[in-house]
């Protein structure tokens, strides 16, 4: 039998037994009577329906709280999601062709990502009987602990000295007065907009740009949500020592369990089927009364009963990424985001459910390019080791700060997939400005082949006199152009984004990265988990507190920690 089939088959064992485990933990809660949120585990619903269009994150942890919390069955809730595969923006597949693919990395996070730990919790290991998904994380990450050696690396590929985030006098009087100003006044403004050009050149813009995928022209108020949110990071930037890491790819570490937890409620998953457009009732309340839905074998009108409910992902970030491989180019985008054109619909029918606009109009500011790396043997990652100081899984991003694309790379521990072969290794790197030529490629970094990509970064090294030996154990590079990867991130008003809940909504909510939370910041998986908690609850009527987001730009200790680090 291949390795191969075998891994495919001890994954399928695998998710089984994790099903197998969670129905008995629901039928122990069911016999024993536990109330949970003021309800009963299985109350009296009726028949009534609910309809989560998207299939991302935000959807599934929606369903796992209807079934956690409020005791729905899991028969009347239903994921309807445009492609083939669940998991949204998490991350890990096999290529189309041979090797592997991740569009990105979804940073975890241990001390602020409250609800998303909390609901994990919840979620049965698939590798470990009795094991939670978030103890899983915790104990790899604990045993493998992040310290980058090489975060930032210049010209001539000489790793720098980063214990100084680089800033002058106004680059601090400019950053106090960010994190004290009023946020409400910062609608439409960039980090350009604030800061002297002296602060792009600092330390402190390299590493920070690139560990969350800001670019100058990003949104200053999501800018300022990350200080506050992430201050706990500042005094570690350069080190990386906050990222939390999975076994694998977020897919097969986050998206498997959570899909083999709601199989064991009877959850609904309907693939290939998109939600075209939604009708409202008419009149000023919002009450949503039906879907319009194409599959392959044509269109139809779902309609939505007095009590079903609608939660709806009105937008995605790696919505209409193309894929390319060795030999070929990621193709250029030829279709519009799905999810932003529903959102565009539903926005235009009633007021109150957010813009658009701002977020899915400029594909030449929301892109970037990542890329995947598959190699036979690990002589590559050794000498990557070996010029960084890291082993797999401990370094974090290392960012190429003077190359033309702004390129990073992530090497993680091995295997990172499950069907990874023995003897093979991967890694995953991304470009932040694709429309400049290579420093060693004279073309666009989104105009060129996985071999070209690759060629620029073994360049940005200064290891081109072993190319030959490199590519003999190339099995393939996927690059993979994103479009709206950054679309959360551009500069809009506050207004734009609508409330989870919209003002007068009987029965239509809204989870995704676009909804608008107060204090908490996008381009998380905290903030998809926390939406989906929101919506939930307050449709539902569910009695128990929402984890609030951890106060750390008030904790003393943290405060003289991020103004020592400023002064470095």
């Amino acid at each position: 039998m291949k390795k191969s089939t075998l891994n495919a088959i001890m994954a399928a064992g695998a998710i089984a037994g994790a099903a197998a485990l969670a129905v008995k933990i629901k039928q122990e809660e069911t016999q024993g009577k536990k109330t949970v949120c003021g309800l009963k585990t299985q109350p009296n619903w009726g028949d009534r329906q609910v309809y989560f269009v998207g299939g991302g994150l935000a959807s599934m942890a929606g369903a796992a709280y209807l079934c956690r919390d409020a005791g729905f069955d899991g028969k009347n809730i239903h994921i309807l999601e445009g492609m083939k595969i669940l998991g949204g923006s998490n991350d890990g597949a096999p290529a189309v062709q041979e090797g592997f693919v991740c569009r990105g990395g979804r940073m975890l996070n241990e001390e602020t990502y409250e609800n998303f730990w909390e609901l994990m919790s919840s979620v049965p290991s698939l590798e470990r009987p009795g094991c939670s998904v978030t103890q899983e994380i915790l104990d790899f990450d604990h045993a493998h602990p992040t310290c980058a050696k090489a975060r930032l690396i210049d010209k001539n590929a000489q790793i720098k000295n980063v214990s100084s985030m680089g800033f002058d006098c106004h680059d601090r009087a400019a950053l106090t007065k960010l994190l004290f100003a009023d946020e409400t006044t910062l609608d439409d403004l960039t980090i350009e907009d604030w800061f002297s050009p002296h602060f792009f050149e600092t330390n402190f813009w390299y590493m920070w740009q690139t560990t969350f995928a800001f670019q100058k022209w990003s949104s200053l108020f999501e800018f300022r949500r990350y200080m506050h949110r992430m201050i706990f990071e500042f005094s570690r930037i350069e080190t990386l020592e906050g990222v939390t890491r999975t076994r694998y790819n977020q897919y097969e570490s986050v998206i498997l369990p959570l899909k083999a937890y709601l199989d064991s409620f009877g959850v609904d998953f309907v693939t290939d089927t998109t939600v075209t457009d939604i009708d409202f009732a008419p009149g000023e309340g919002i009450t949503a009364t039906a879907l319009h839905i194409r599959k392959e074998d044509g269109e139809t009108v779902l309609p939505i009963r007095p009590g079903d409910v609608v939660i709806m992902t009105n937008g995605c970030m790696t919505d209409s990424a193309t894929l390319g491989d060795l030999n070929t180019p990621a193709p250029a985008v030829t279709q519009q985001s799905m999810s932003a054109e529903l959102w565009r619909k539903v926005a235009a029918k009633k007021p109150g459910l957010g813009n658009p606009e701002p977020f899915f109009g400029d594909v030449n500011q929301t892109n970037w390019q990542s890329f995947t790396v598959t190699l036979k043997g690990d002589v590559l990652l050794k000498k990557i080791e070996n010029f960084s100081g890291n082993i797999p899984g401990s370094g974090a991003l290392m960012t190429f700060k003077d190359s033309a694309w702004r390129m990073s790379i992530v090497v993680a521990a091995q295997p990172h997939f499950i069907a990874q072969q023995p003897g093979t290794t991967i890694f995953w790197g991304y470009g932040l400005f694709t429309d400049k030529p290579g420093d060693y490629v004279k073309k666009p970094m989104r105009d060129c082949t996985g071999e070209e990509i690759l060629y620029e970064l073994m360049g940005q090294f200064h290891w081109l006199e072993e190319w030959e030996s490199i590519r003999a154990d190339v099995i393939n590079v996927v690059p993979c152009y994103m479009p709206y990867i950054d679309s959360q991130f551009q500069p809009h008003k506050m207004q734009d984004r609508p409330q989870v809940i919209p003002e007068g909504s009987t029965n239509f909510a809204m989870a995704s990265q676009f909804v608008e939370i107060p204090q908490d910041m996008v381009f998380t998986e905290e903030y998809s988990v926390r939406a989906a908690r929101m919506a939930v609850y307050g449709l539902f009527g569910i009695n128990k507190p929402i984890c609030p987001v951890t106060p750390y730009d008030k904790d003393p200790k943290v405060l003289v920690k991020a103004t020592h680090t400023m002064y470095r």
